[in-house]
C-alpha cells in the first residue's frame, strides 16, 4: 500500500523513490512484521491463557514426557504469524499484484482450517479436531482456487508449464493437469510444516529458511536481467512476492521469540498450515516446485517418515521407527529436544544452500 501511494510521487519527493526498489520494501516486511509479533504477542498468549486453562491437548500416544513437560501450554499462537504477516504485506506490497493476493488467500484459507481444527481440539479437550477427509477437501478446494487463479496471471507460456532444475530451457506442458500438480504442492507442503510442528521451535525455523529462500527466488525471477543471467525463467510480477516472503520471515522471527524452549505458545495448525501453504504457492508461482522438495526437504524427511512407517506396520506388522514423525524417533532414542530442533535446524539450512545452489547450476 506504501508503495502504491508514495512510489508515484517520487518524482517530486526524492525520498519517496526508495518505495520503487523491492529490496528495501522486504526489509521494511520483515522489521514490520517483527515489530507486531512483538507488540502483539504478550497479548495473544494472555488471551488464549484466558480462554485455553488446560492448554492444548497432548497426543496419547505421542513421548510420554510430552504429557509433562507440555502441558498447560495454549495453542493458536499462529494467529500472530497470519496476523503480522497479512499486515506487513499488505503494508509494503504493490496491493494491485495478483499474485500476492493469491498468496494470501492460501495463507488465510488454510489458516482458517487450522484455527477451526485447532478450536475442536482445544474445546473437546482432545487430539483430534476436524474429520481427515473434511480438513483435506477444505484444503483442496482452496488449492484448486488457488491454481485456476494462477494460471490466469501467469502469462504463456509459462503458464501450465513445469520447470525442471539444471536444465535452462526445459518446461513441461502439464495442461490442466498442472492444477492437480499445483493443488499437490500447495496442500502437501501446508501438511508437510504442519507434520514437522512436533517440538519447541522446530518447524518455525525451516520455515522462516524456506520463506527466506523463495524470497531470494522470488526477486530473482521477477527481474529480467537476473533471471538472463541465471538462465531462469521469468515470472513478470513475481518479484513482489520477496515482500511476502520477507514479511513471513518476521513473523516466524517474531514468532520464536515466545516458542523459544520452553514454548509459551503453540502455532497449531492455524501457524503450520498457512505457513507451509505460503511457501506451496510461493513455489508454485515462481515455477520453482522442484527446488521446494530441496529447500524443503526437511518437511519431505518428515513427512516420508510418516509414509514409511503407516505402510510398514499396515504390511508387515513392523515399524520402522520408533515413533513417527522422525523427531519423535530421536525422542525414543534418548536425544535432548533441544539437540533435536538445532541439529534439524542445521540440516534446514544445509539443504536450502543446496536447493538455491540450482539457480546457478544451469
Amino acid at each position: 500500500m506504501l508503495f502504491n501511494l508514495l512510489a508515484p510521487l517520487a518524482d517530486d519527493f526524492g525520498l519517496f523513490n526508495l518505495f520503487r526498489y523491492l529490496t528495501f520494501r522486504t526489509g521494511g516486511a520483515v522489521l514490520t512484521a517483527l515489530v507486531v509479533s512483538f507488540i502483539c504477542g504478550p497479548i495473544l498468549i494472555r488471551w488464549l491463557r484466558t480462554k485455553q486453562s488446560n492448554g492444548q491437548p497432548i497426543r496419547d500416544d505421542g513421548p510420554k514426557r510430552h504429557i509433562i513437560d507440555k502441558a498447560g501450554t495454549p495453542t493458536m499462537g499462529g494467529f500472530l504469524i497470519l496476523l503480522a504477516l497479512a499486515v506487513a504485506t499488505v503494508l509494503w506490497a504493490d496491493v494491485t499484484n495478483g499474485y500476492v493476493w493469491v498468496v494470501l488467500l492460501v495463507a488465510l484459507g488454510f489458516g482458517g482450517v487450522g484455527f477451526v481444527d485447532d478450536y475442536l481440539k482445544v474445546t473437546r479437550r482432545s487430539s483430534k479436531g476436524l474429520p481427515a477427509a473434511l480438513k483435506f477437501l477444505v484444503e483442496i478446494a482452496i488449492g484448486v482456487i488457488a491454481a485456476l487463479w494462477i494460471m490466469e496471471l501467469t502469462s504463456d507460456p509459462l503458464a501450465a508449464k513445469l520447470a525442471v532444475p539444471f536444465f535452462k530451457d526445459l518446461l513441461i506442458n502439464l495442461g490442466w493437469f498442472f492444477v492437480p500438480f499445483a493443488v499437490c504442492v500447495i496442500v502437501g507442503t501446508a501438511n508437510a510444516v504442519n507434520l514437522t510442528d512436533g517440538l519447541d521451535g522446530l518447524a518455525i525455523v525451516p520455515i522462516m529458511i524456506a520463506a527466506a529462500s523463495f524470497a531470494l527466488i522470488a526477486y530473482l525471477v521477477g527481474n529480467a536481467v537476473f533471471a538472463n543471467y541465471l538462465q531462469i525463467h521469468l515470472v513478470p510480477g513475481a518479484g513482489e512476492l520477496a515482500v511476502l516472503s520477507g514479511a513471513l520471515v518476521g513473523a516466524s522471527l517474531g514468532f520464536l521469540w515466545f516458542n523459544a524452549p520452553p514454548a509459551m505458545v503453540f502455532m497449531g495448525d492455524t501457524g503450520s498450515l498457512a505457513a507451509g501453504g505460503v511457501i506451496g504457492a510461493v513455489s508454485v508461482i515462481t515455477k520453482h516446485e522442484l527446488v521446494l522438495v530441496i529447500i524443503g526437504g526437511l518437511f519431505v524427511l518428515e513427512t516420508v517418515s510418516v509414509i514409511v512407517q503407516v505402510v510398514s506396520f499396515k504390511l508387515t506388522g513392523r515399524r520402522v521407527f520408533r515413533m513417527a514423525p522422525l523427531h519423535h524417533h530421536f525422542e525414543q532414542k534418548g536425544w535432548a529436544e533441544p539437540t533435536i530442533v538445532i541439529r534439524f535446524w542445521i540440516i534446514a539450512i544445509i539443504l536450502a544452500l543446496l536447493g538455491l545452489a540450482t539457480l546457478k547450476l544451469r
